[in-house]
């Protein structure tokens, strides 16, 4: 393991919590927020692209090597939408704007049309001028259902059909959301890059 502490490139604290149970003990995470309260523009054109542009701001930021995590929700019938847009799909109004857009977007459209995935690139970065970024992607395939069913998550976990336990992503224990997520499939594929257990 070639360090001890990284920083999370996210003010997220779901986020944060989430990345530090699924790498457990192994790696110290801390938030970019204890650093800076200046988010990088997002200008790449794909997941990959802004997981990059974040960690080797990050690492800027804070001096320690940086993971930074881009994930959103694809849609099927909406070409992918609203892919890179998921956190700011409604202007920037939150997770429960975000979620109205959705369904009134994609309102009268059946089940069978429904299918989506959750997205995640992950980005590690050893400092900021890192010229091999390790890169892992996990992929959670699913489908919107007509209205939010659930407590647990955030962003659009209530509208996320989770089809092999036949439930949302926001009715899953944590502990079982961290083991199906595309954030937990990335993560795995991070883990054995890094020689983790």
């Amino acid at each position: 393991m070639p360090f001890r502490e990284l920083v999370l490139a996210s003010h997220n604290a779901g986020k944060l919590k989430e990345l530090q149970a699924m790498l457990g003990d192994a790696v110290h995470v801390r938030s970019v927020g204890e650093f800076s309260d200046v988010e990088p523009e997002e200008t790449g054109l794909s997941f990959i692209e802004n997981a990059i542009l974040k960690a080797r701001n990050a690492a800027r930021v804070s001096g320690l090597p940086a993971l930074a995590d881009d994930s959103g929700l694809a849609v099927d019938h909406l070409g992918g939408a609203p892919g890179i847009y998921s956190a700011r799909y409604a202007d920037g109004q939150g997770d429960a704007a975000n979620n109205a857009k959705l369904l009134d977007v994609l309102s009268g459209v059946p089940d069978a049309e429904r299918g989506a995935q959750f997205v995640c690139a992950l980005a590690l970065v050893r400092h900021t001028d890192d010229p091999l970024p390790i890169i892992c992607e996990g992929l959670w395939h699913g489908r919107i259902l007509h209205g939010p069913r659930g407590e647990q998550g955030f962003g659009y976990d209530p509208l996320f059909w989770v089809p092999e336990r036949d439930c949302s992503s926001a009715e899953l224990p944590p502990t079982d959301k961290n083991q199906l997520s595309h954030r937990a499939r990335a993560m795995a594929l991070l883990k054995a890059r890094l020689g983790i257990a």
